[in-house]
C-alpha cells in the first residue's frame, strides 16, 4: 500500500496533461534545461576564474563558443 504502482503514475500523468496541455509542459521543461544549461555555464566560468583564467580570456572563450 506504501508504494505507487505504474499505474498510479500513469494517472497522475494524465491528470497532468488534461490539466496543463502538452504545449505547457513542454514549454516548461524547455525553461527548465534553458536554466540549467545557464547554471552549469556559469559554474564553468567560475571554475575557469578560480584556476587563473583572467575575466578577458573568459569572455572571449564564452563568445566564440555562442558563434
Amino acid at each position: 500500500m506504501g508504494t505507487l504502482s505504474i499505474w498510479h503514475w500513469l494517472i497522475v500523468v494524465l491528470v497532468a496533461m488534461i490539466f496543463f496541455g502538452r504545449g505547457r509542459i513542454s514549454a516548461l521543461m524547455g525553461d527548465v534545461g534553458k536554466g540549467i544549461r545557464s547554471l552549469r555555464q556559469e559554474l564553468r566560468g567560475i571554475g575557469d576564474i578560480e584556476a587563473g583564467t583572467s575575466a578577458s580570456e573568459h569572455a572571449a572563450a564564452q563568445l566564440s563558443r555562442h558563434d
